[in-house]
Protein backbone atom coordinates (compact mmCIF):
# COMPACT_ATOMS: atom_id res chain seq x y z
CA UNK A 1 0.00 0.00 0.00
CA UNK A 2 1.64 3.24 -1.06
CA UNK A 3 0.14 6.52 0.50
CA UNK A 4 0.85 10.32 -1.17
CA UNK A 5 1.37 13.24 0.75
CA UNK A 6 0.30 16.53 -0.92
CA UNK A 7 3.14 19.20 -0.33
CA UNK A 8 2.44 21.59 2.36
CA UNK A 9 2.18 25.28 1.11
CA UNK A 10 4.73 27.81 2.65
CA UNK A 11 3.89 30.79 4.84
CA UNK A 12 3.56 33.09 2.03
CA UNK A 13 1.10 30.98 -0.17
CA UNK A 14 -1.21 30.26 3.60
CA UNK A 15 -1.67 34.10 3.96
CA UNK A 16 -2.20 34.90 0.46
CA UNK A 17 -4.98 32.42 -0.08
CA UNK A 18 -6.62 33.41 3.20
CA UNK A 19 -6.57 37.00 2.20
CA UNK A 20 -8.24 35.62 -0.98
CA UNK A 21 -10.64 33.77 1.39
CA UNK A 22 -11.33 37.37 3.12
CA UNK A 23 -11.63 39.31 0.20
CA UNK A 24 -14.05 36.91 -1.12
CA UNK A 25 -16.38 36.94 1.78
CA UNK A 26 -16.24 40.83 1.96
CA UNK A 27 -17.35 41.16 -1.57
CA UNK A 28 -20.45 38.77 -0.35
CA UNK A 29 -21.43 40.30 2.70
CA UNK A 30 -20.76 44.22 0.68
CA UNK A 31 -23.17 42.81 -1.78
CA UNK A 32 -25.82 41.39 0.19
CA UNK A 33 -26.21 44.47 2.54
CA UNK A 34 -26.62 46.72 -0.29
CA UNK A 35 -29.11 44.75 -1.53
CA UNK A 36 -30.98 44.64 2.12
CA UNK A 37 -30.22 48.09 2.18
CA UNK A 38 -31.82 49.10 -1.24
CA UNK A 39 -34.71 46.77 -0.35
CA UNK A 40 -35.36 48.29 2.81
CA UNK A 41 -35.36 51.55 1.54
CA UNK A 42 -37.40 50.36 -1.25
CA UNK A 43 -39.79 49.54 1.58
CA UNK A 44 -39.41 52.50 3.37
CA UNK A 45 -40.06 54.94 0.30
CA UNK A 46 -43.35 52.61 -0.13
CA UNK A 47 -44.60 52.72 3.40
CA UNK A 48 -44.42 56.36 3.23
CA UNK A 49 -46.33 56.97 0.15
CA UNK A 50 -49.13 54.71 0.96
CA UNK A 51 -48.94 56.65 4.17
CA UNK A 52 -49.38 59.63 2.63
CA UNK A 53 -51.93 58.49 0.58
CA UNK A 54 -53.97 57.11 3.08
CA UNK A 55 -53.74 60.25 4.81
CA UNK A 56 -55.06 62.59 2.02
CA UNK A 57 -57.78 59.80 1.08
CA UNK A 58 -59.36 59.60 4.61
CA UNK A 59 -59.05 63.30 4.91
CA UNK A 60 -61.12 64.52 1.98
CA UNK A 61 -64.09 62.38 2.83
CA UNK A 62 -63.89 63.79 6.02
CA UNK A 63 -63.97 67.32 5.32
CA UNK A 64 -66.77 66.38 3.13
CA UNK A 65 -68.42 65.44 6.30
CA UNK A 66 -67.48 68.22 7.62
CA UNK A 67 -68.45 70.43 5.34
CA UNK A 68 -72.14 68.96 4.84
CA UNK A 69 -72.79 69.32 8.72
CA UNK A 70 -71.95 72.47 9.01
CA UNK A 71 -74.58 73.27 6.42
CA UNK A 72 -76.69 71.01 7.85
CA UNK A 73 -76.40 72.90 10.79
CA UNK A 74 -76.86 76.72 9.40
CA UNK A 75 -79.76 75.69 7.16
CA UNK A 76 -81.67 73.19 9.61
CA UNK A 77 -84.93 72.83 8.85
CA UNK A 78 -85.20 75.44 5.93
CA UNK A 79 -84.41 73.47 3.05
CA UNK A 80 -85.26 70.34 2.75
CA UNK A 81 -83.97 69.50 -0.83
CA UNK A 82 -80.77 70.54 0.44
CA UNK A 83 -80.79 68.39 3.35
CA UNK A 84 -81.28 65.25 1.59
CA UNK A 85 -78.22 66.63 -0.35
CA UNK A 86 -76.32 66.35 2.30
CA UNK A 87 -77.78 63.18 3.98
CA UNK A 88 -76.91 61.84 0.51
CA UNK A 89 -73.32 63.22 0.45
CA UNK A 90 -72.71 62.07 3.77
CA UNK A 91 -73.58 58.49 3.48
CA UNK A 92 -71.82 58.39 -0.23
CA UNK A 93 -68.57 59.76 2.09
CA UNK A 94 -68.93 57.19 5.09
CA UNK A 95 -69.18 54.49 2.35
CA UNK A 96 -65.75 55.52 0.86
CA UNK A 97 -64.63 55.58 4.21
CA UNK A 98 -65.55 51.99 4.91
CA UNK A 99 -64.49 50.79 1.74
CA UNK A 100 -60.52 52.08 2.49
CA UNK A 101 -60.80 50.38 6.15
CA UNK A 102 -62.23 47.21 4.18
CA UNK A 103 -59.26 47.39 1.84
CA UNK A 104 -56.39 48.12 4.82
CA UNK A 105 -58.19 44.98 6.46
CA UNK A 106 -57.52 42.91 3.94
CA UNK A 107 -53.92 43.67 3.57
CA UNK A 108 -53.38 42.92 6.94
CA UNK A 109 -55.17 39.80 6.39
CA UNK A 110 -53.16 39.08 3.40
CA UNK A 111 -49.60 39.57 5.05
CA UNK A 112 -50.20 37.22 7.34
CA UNK A 113 -52.37 34.61 5.01
CA UNK A 114 -55.09 34.55 7.00
CA UNK A 115 -57.49 35.38 3.76
CA UNK A 116 -59.96 32.60 3.54
CA UNK A 117 -62.51 31.68 1.01
CA UNK A 118 -66.19 30.60 1.94
CA UNK A 119 -66.66 28.09 -1.73
CA UNK A 120 -69.92 27.61 -3.63
CA UNK A 121 -70.91 26.45 -6.77
CA UNK A 122 -71.18 30.15 -8.78
CA UNK A 123 -71.75 30.64 -11.91
CA UNK A 124 -69.39 33.13 -12.82
CA UNK A 125 -71.80 34.92 -15.26
CA UNK A 126 -73.90 36.31 -11.85
CA UNK A 127 -70.39 37.10 -10.10
CA UNK A 128 -69.73 39.61 -12.89
CA UNK A 129 -73.47 41.01 -13.71
CA UNK A 130 -73.31 41.69 -10.47
CA UNK A 131 -69.58 43.77 -10.78
CA UNK A 132 -70.70 45.59 -13.32
CA UNK A 133 -73.84 46.84 -11.71
CA UNK A 134 -71.94 47.90 -8.48
CA UNK A 135 -69.70 49.61 -10.75
CA UNK A 136 -72.22 51.17 -13.28
CA UNK A 137 -72.50 54.43 -11.48
CA UNK A 138 -68.72 55.22 -12.00
CA UNK A 139 -68.85 54.28 -14.93
CA UNK A 140 -71.58 55.75 -16.42
CA UNK A 141 -70.41 59.20 -14.07
CA UNK A 142 -67.06 59.51 -16.20
CA UNK A 143 -69.37 58.85 -19.50
CA UNK A 144 -66.97 55.46 -20.17
CA UNK A 145 -68.84 53.13 -23.10
CA UNK A 146 -68.87 49.37 -21.90
CA UNK A 147 -68.94 46.71 -24.08
CA UNK A 148 -69.19 42.71 -22.33
CA UNK A 149 -69.41 39.31 -24.13
CA UNK A 150 -69.80 36.06 -22.80
CA UNK A 151 -72.06 32.84 -23.20
CA UNK A 152 -75.19 32.03 -22.67
CA UNK A 153 -74.94 28.77 -20.80
CA UNK A 154 -73.95 29.00 -17.35
CA UNK A 155 -69.91 29.09 -16.11
CA UNK A 156 -69.31 26.81 -13.09
CA UNK A 157 -67.23 27.42 -10.70
CA UNK A 158 -66.25 26.52 -6.97
CA UNK A 159 -65.68 29.68 -5.80
CA UNK A 160 -66.05 32.43 -2.95
CA UNK A 161 -68.74 34.53 -4.72
CA UNK A 162 -68.41 37.81 -2.72
CA UNK A 163 -64.30 37.17 -2.86
CA UNK A 164 -64.83 36.50 -6.69
CA UNK A 165 -66.81 39.93 -7.03
CA UNK A 166 -64.18 41.88 -5.02
CA UNK A 167 -62.03 40.93 -7.91
CA UNK A 168 -63.66 41.96 -10.96
CA UNK A 169 -65.02 45.14 -9.41
CA UNK A 170 -60.83 46.16 -8.33
CA UNK A 171 -60.20 45.05 -12.35
CA UNK A 172 -63.51 47.51 -13.58
CA UNK A 173 -62.72 50.35 -11.06
CA UNK A 174 -58.88 50.22 -12.33
CA UNK A 175 -59.89 50.39 -15.44
CA UNK A 176 -62.46 53.35 -14.87
CA UNK A 177 -59.80 55.09 -12.87
CA UNK A 178 -57.00 55.09 -15.29
CA UNK A 179 -58.99 55.51 -18.80
CA UNK A 180 -59.86 58.98 -19.44
CA UNK A 181 -63.56 60.39 -19.36
CA UNK A 182 -65.73 59.11 -22.77
CA UNK A 183 -62.71 56.31 -22.56
CA UNK A 184 -63.97 52.90 -23.44
CA UNK A 185 -63.79 49.52 -21.32
CA UNK A 186 -64.53 45.88 -22.19
CA UNK A 187 -64.88 42.61 -20.59
CA UNK A 188 -65.29 39.32 -22.09
CA UNK A 189 -65.85 35.51 -20.46
CA UNK A 190 -64.91 32.66 -22.86
CA UNK A 191 -64.21 29.00 -21.62
CA UNK A 192 -60.98 27.89 -22.78
CA UNK A 193 -60.17 24.14 -21.96
CA UNK A 194 -60.75 23.51 -18.26
CA UNK A 195 -60.57 27.42 -17.58
CA UNK A 196 -62.82 29.75 -17.76
CA UNK A 197 -61.09 33.22 -18.95
CA UNK A 198 -62.20 36.76 -18.39
CA UNK A 199 -60.70 39.63 -19.74
CA UNK A 200 -60.79 43.64 -18.74
CA UNK A 201 -59.72 45.98 -21.27
CA UNK A 202 -59.68 49.46 -21.28
CA UNK A 203 -58.41 52.93 -23.57
CA UNK A 204 -56.64 54.19 -21.02
CA UNK A 205 -52.91 55.78 -20.16
CA UNK A 206 -51.40 52.28 -19.92
CA UNK A 207 -48.99 50.94 -18.24
CA UNK A 208 -45.59 51.80 -18.69
CA UNK A 209 -42.33 48.78 -19.40
CA UNK A 210 -40.73 49.96 -15.95
CA UNK A 211 -44.07 49.34 -13.68
CA UNK A 212 -45.76 46.41 -15.70
CA UNK A 213 -43.61 43.67 -13.98
CA UNK A 214 -44.61 45.15 -10.64
CA UNK A 215 -48.06 46.03 -10.75
CA UNK A 216 -49.47 43.78 -8.53
CA UNK A 217 -46.70 44.66 -6.12
CA UNK A 218 -48.58 46.00 -2.99
CA UNK A 219 -48.40 49.82 -3.23
CA UNK A 220 -47.58 50.05 -6.77
CA UNK A 221 -49.78 51.90 -8.85
CA UNK A 222 -50.13 52.60 -12.29
CA UNK A 223 -49.17 56.29 -12.56
CA UNK A 224 -47.61 57.76 -10.14
CA UNK A 225 -47.70 61.40 -11.62
CA UNK A 226 -48.91 63.74 -8.52
CA UNK A 227 -52.45 64.04 -9.96
CA UNK A 228 -53.07 60.17 -9.87
CA UNK A 229 -50.77 59.11 -7.36
CA UNK A 230 -53.40 60.26 -4.86
CA UNK A 231 -56.60 58.43 -6.35
CA UNK A 232 -56.62 54.83 -4.76
CA UNK A 233 -54.08 53.26 -2.01
CA UNK A 234 -52.12 50.62 -4.33
CA UNK A 235 -53.63 47.67 -2.63
CA UNK A 236 -56.21 46.63 -5.02
CA UNK A 237 -54.07 45.05 -7.73
CA UNK A 238 -51.96 43.07 -5.01
CA UNK A 239 -55.38 42.05 -3.47
CA UNK A 240 -56.60 40.71 -6.91
CA UNK A 241 -53.37 39.01 -7.53
CA UNK A 242 -54.00 36.66 -4.12
CA UNK A 243 -57.36 36.16 -4.42
CA UNK A 244 -57.08 34.44 -8.05
CA UNK A 245 -54.64 32.55 -6.64
CA UNK A 246 -56.63 31.44 -4.08
CA UNK A 247 -58.73 30.43 -6.26
CA UNK A 248 -56.36 28.46 -8.19
CA UNK A 249 -56.22 30.36 -11.07
CA UNK A 250 -53.71 33.19 -12.22
CA UNK A 251 -54.04 36.77 -13.63
CA UNK A 252 -51.51 38.42 -16.10
CA UNK A 253 -51.24 42.59 -17.84
CA UNK A 254 -50.43 43.37 -20.92
CA UNK A 255 -50.21 46.79 -21.92
CA UNK A 256 -48.17 48.36 -24.93
CA UNK A 257 -47.21 51.08 -23.08
CA UNK A 258 -48.44 54.69 -21.77
CA UNK A 259 -51.42 55.91 -23.24
CA UNK A 260 -51.98 52.44 -25.20
CA UNK A 261 -54.61 51.27 -22.51
CA UNK A 262 -54.55 47.51 -20.84
CA UNK A 263 -55.65 44.26 -20.68
CA UNK A 264 -56.04 41.93 -17.44
CA UNK A 265 -57.01 38.78 -17.92
CA UNK A 266 -58.02 36.10 -15.42
CA UNK A 267 -57.94 32.82 -15.80
CA UNK A 268 -60.07 30.03 -13.13
CA UNK A 269 -60.63 26.44 -12.79
CA UNK A 270 -64.41 25.77 -13.87
CA UNK A 271 -66.13 23.11 -12.08
CA UNK A 272 -67.95 20.94 -14.68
Amino acid sequence: MRTTYAPSRGPAEQIESGNAVREGLASALTSSANTQIEELLTEGRLRDEFLAILGHELRSPLVAVQNAVRILNREAGQDLILQRRMHSLIERQVRQMLLLTAGLRDVSRMSRGQLRLQRERVDLRVVLADAIETMEPEIEQRGHQLTTRGPDKPVWLQADADRLGQVFQNLLGNACKFTHPGGDLALSLQVRGDDAVVRVRDSGIGISAETLPHIFDLFVQADQSVQRSRSGLGVGLALVQTLVELHGGRVSVRSAGLGQGSEFTVRLPIDD
